[in-house]
């Protein structure tokens, strides 16, 4: 299945690559099901990365997370697929996905999965006080 929705996905040429900047994407629709009870789980993705030669195109982006709605998937799994997924198409230097699943059986979940490009360090941030 998710070659088939990583396929979905398309990328533009970073109009920067000579800079690392942080670009951050929210998505607040992000729906997919229960693997056990079918029942809908809703969630909030948090995407921030630092592009290298590519950056994700945001149409294409829409279309792939919209295909999860009717996808079985634990939140574990979902998160780090969609992260592995969007790291094979883009390549960034670094990418990190916060999911935040809305209330089930009275727990809140939020995964954090991270992906670093071999050999990149983040820069310092300039502190302006």
């Amino acid at each position: 299945m998710s070659e088939t929705l990583a396929a979905r996905l398309d990328c533009f040429e970073n109009p920067n690559p000579e800079r690392d900047y942080t670009i951050r994407i929210r998505i607040p629709e992000f729906t997919c099901l229960c693997p056990k009870t079918g029942q809908p789980d809703f969630a909030t993705l948090h995407i921030e990365y630092v592009a290298n030669q590519r950056c994700v195109e945001l149409k294409s982006l829409k279309l792939y997370i919209v295909a999860f709605r009717d996808q079985g998937a634990f939140h574990e799994a979902v998160t780090n697929r969609i992260l592995n997924d969007l790291v094979s198409i883009c390549e960034p230097r670094f990418m990190r996905l916060s999911a935040d699943f809305e209330v089930r059986g009275g727990i809140y979940t939020t995964i954090v999965a991270e992906h670093r490009a071999s050999g990149w360090e983040a820069t310092t941030p300039v502190s302006l006080s």
